[in-house]
């Protein structure tokens, strides 16, 4: 399935810009929430082709919400990539135990991360 739309979850408005501004030149439509629950909504309501998701956030961190998604019936075909400044390999593998197909360290470098997303569809 080719990826078109992006759902972006990160609660720092710095780094939603510089993926949105990335995302956007290179041809991708974006939606962007805040929160983890913004993003369990968002991802229910827009039916998109890819979830960025950060994991340090306010109320339903990242990983909580990205077992939210890749476990309910209605959104579990969509695949998270998780992008996070928590960079140990622990971190790594409980958010691949949560359902994340892949996991980016920050700070993010715009080539990788299309490449990451080229190589999804």
């Amino acid at each position: 399935m080719p990826i078109k739309k992006i759902l972006i979850v990160d609660d720092s408005a710095t780094i939603r810009y510089f993926l949105v501004d990335v995302l956007v030149k290179n041809g991708y439509e974006v939606i962007t929430a805040e929160t983890g629950d913004e993003a369990i909504t968002k991802a229910r309501d827009e039916m998109p082709d890819l979830v960025l998701m950060d994991v340090v956030m306010p109320g339903i961190n990242g990983f909580q919400a990205t077992r939210a998604i890749t476990r309910d019936d209605a959104t579990k075909h969509i695949p998270v990539l998780i992008l996070t400044g928590k960079d140990m390999e622990t971190d790594r593998i409980w958010g691949l135990r949560q359902g994340a197909t892949e996991f980016i360290s920050k700070p993010i470098e715009s080539a990788a991360l299309l490449a990451k997303i080229s190589a999804l569809a």
